[in-house]
């Protein structure tokens, strides 16, 4: 019993981890990388499918990201998406593959995305919190209706409390790399 409410604790802040990381990831840094192409929907044929499904992307250089359709027909497509997504990126499309060049940040702009990594790394944590708050009022639940004892209790509450801080821990880690690749010139 206690340990199924401790791993479905660890569980869901996991999760909320995960979230947090995989928001982060989606913030445009100086460099170039694939995963910012995640959110491109192109229209193949009347179904709007996923562009890493309809052409393989790869980042030949530090600033660049090239994006090879596999139906050279759906180029014009494909680059549509792209701009339509509005992801600040300029495509250039030369008739066989579509080159993004990833354009550096200003020191502005930069602070602008550590200030909304900083609101998005919170969110993850008012949601590690959350998870440590139900858990919690189930405790005290079990313990009202004599499930558990009040040690029990205590020692769960020790055991989620040391699990919340190590979650939260991960998404300051997760943070600090962020801000150092968005700050990096």
């Amino acid at each position: 019993m206690a340990h199924a409410i401790a791993k479905d604790a660890e569980t869901r802040m996991q999760k909320a981890v995960e979230s947090t990381r995989s928001e982060l990831a989606k913030i445009r840094t100086g460099k170039a990388s694939p995963s910012l192409l995640d959110s491109v929907r192109v229209n193949y044929y009347g179904s709007s499918v996923p562009l890493k499904q309809v052409a393989s992307i790869n980042t030949p250089e530090a600033r660049l990201i090239t994006v090879q359709p596999f139906d050279k027909g759906q180029i014009a497509e494909i680059e549509k998406a792209i701009l339509k997504a509005d992801l600040g990126l300029n495509p250039q499309n030369d008739g066989q593959a579509i080159r993004i060049p990833i354009p550096p940040l200003n020191e502005e702009r930069r602070q602008d995305l550590v200030r909304l990594c900083h609101k998005l790394s919170e969110e993850g944590r008012i949601a590690i919190r959350n998870v440590r708050r139900d858990i919690n009022d189930h405790l005290r639940k079990e313990k009202k209706d004599g499930k558990i004892s009040e040690d029990e209790e205590k020692k769960l509450e020790k055991e989620i409390q040391k699990l919340t801080d190590a979650q939260i821990s991960q998404i300051d880690d997760i943070l600090k790399r962020k801000e150092a690749e968005i700050m990096e010139v």
